[in-house]
């Protein structure tokens, strides 16, 4: 058994304003209840909540806290889209995996 993890599948993204942005990590676990977190950070900041999407078999998705923000997920991965990107989204991404037993 192997420990679970998530991970970015690009480091880097660039992109216009206006534009819609993809996003995108891939997690590995053997628990079939999933729950995949997206957050930014800006410089010198902390952590914001961002959305997060259920996988397997909590198929539940949260409030995003702008609804600009929406996150798809399947049995490997969760993609965060963000529409009508601004130059205030220039930020640090990071998706988080939670896993449970039910």
């Amino acid at each position: 058994m192997t420990a679970d993890q998530i991970r970015p599948n690009k480091e880097t993204s660039v992109m216009k304003e206006d534009e819609v942005v993809s996003l995108s990590c891939s997690y590995d676990t053997s628990s079939r209840y999933v729950r995949l977190y997206w957050y930014r950070q800006y410089p010198n900041g902390e952590p914001q909540y961002l959305t997060w999407k259920g996988a397997r078999e909590w198929s539940s998705t949260g409030k995003p806290a702008d609804p600009r923000f929406k996150s798809t997920t399947s049995e490997t991965s969760t993609e965060l889209t963000i529409t009508g990107v601004t130059l205030s989204d220039s930020a640090l991404y990071y998706c988080a995996l939670r896993v449970g037993t039910q």
